[in-house]
């Protein structure tokens, strides 16, 4: 193996714009919401994300993650319907808040993963820093609903169904560390590119047969965004950069997503800049910097 070297400026840069590109995910399905239902745009996505992949396997001659093996296939099938379900949440929720409430709320799913580390990766142990870093995130999200919400809210409903997807982010992340250490990462992304297709195509047929979708520049750009951005130039980057630079340096940049979500929703799908929101997101980042810290 080489040798892991400390991040430079261009790995730095590199990193940051990968944060910035997760960051952007919830503004990108916010706005394909405007031309296709939460489901329809899942399973769209979910193609083109599965295709982009499928690309970077064929370039890099990994034929072999397309053979599945015995005793492989609950594990395949349990991930690919986890992150279904969480992914089908996070559409349905963010159709119903703003992008960037659903940013701040999404990118907890690095706190909740810490928290159920402790209870099921072996050796991740919660420590007093780790605590006080959940607590400083919790608190961001607490922030959240108390100051910007009430029950009468309109996107109230929206943000508690993005935060339980939030939640099962999580819990895939810690079902992804378990399972890697069996499986080739691309394979797990395939499975879940496959079944998540297929679960949301049936279920748009079912439910959504009576909503339209208006096939335009921005919907296709939107799931440009989706699909090849996050799903894959994101996935391949972050690889490369996995190969070169130690992990911990490469997190540290990670934690600027929920305010790089907050930022770009501003700019990209007019969601108002206010002192609450900004505070919750920088208690986010900062709380997920200190319980990830090593």
């Amino acid at each position: 193996m080489a040798h892991l070297r400390p991040l430079d400026l261009k790995g730095a840069l590199v990193a940051l714009l990968l944060a910035a590109l997760w960051g952007g995910n919830p503004v990108a399905v916010k706005i394909g919401l405007a031309g296709a239902p939460p489901l329809r745009l899942a399973w769209m996505r979910f193609v083109l994300g599965g295709l982009t992949i499928l690309a970077y396997v064929w370039h890099t001659r990994r034929q072999g993650v397309l053979t599945v093996k015995r005793g492989e296939w609950g594990v395949l099938w349990s991930l690919g319907l986890l992150f279904t379900v969480q992914i089908g949440l996070m559409n349905i929720g963010i159709n119903l808040t703003t992008a960037a409430h659903a940013s701040v709320l999404l990118n907890s799913y690095a706190i909740h993963t810490v928290v159920l580390a402790h209870f099921f990766i072996p050796g991740d142990r919660m420590t007093p820093a780790k605590l006080g870093g959940v607590a400083m995130a919790y608190g961001g999200i607490v922030l959240l609903f108390t100051r910007d919400f009430s029950f009468q809210s309109g996107t109230l409903l929206g943000d508690l169904v993005v935060a339980a997807s939030a939640l099962l982010l999580g819990e895939r992340t810690v079902y992804m560390a378990r399972a890697v250490q069996r499986f080739d990462p691309v394979k797990l992304l395939l499975a879940q590119s496959a079944i998540g297709s297929a679960c949301f195509f049936l279920a748009s047929h079912w439910w959504e047969t009576a909503l339209p979708t208006h096939y335009t520049f921005t919907l296709a750009a939107s799931l440009f965004y989706q699909g090849v951005i996050v799903a894959g130039f994101n996935f391949v980057v972050h690889a490369w950069l996995l190969q070169l630079y130690r992990p911990s340096a490469l997190a540290a940049w990670a934690l600027t997503a929920p305010i790089w979500g907050v930022l770009l929703s501003a700019a990209f799908a007019s969601d108002p800049l206010t002192p609450t929101l900004l505070l919750s997101s920088l208690m986010v980042a900062a709380g997920i910097g200190i319980a990830t810290w090593r």
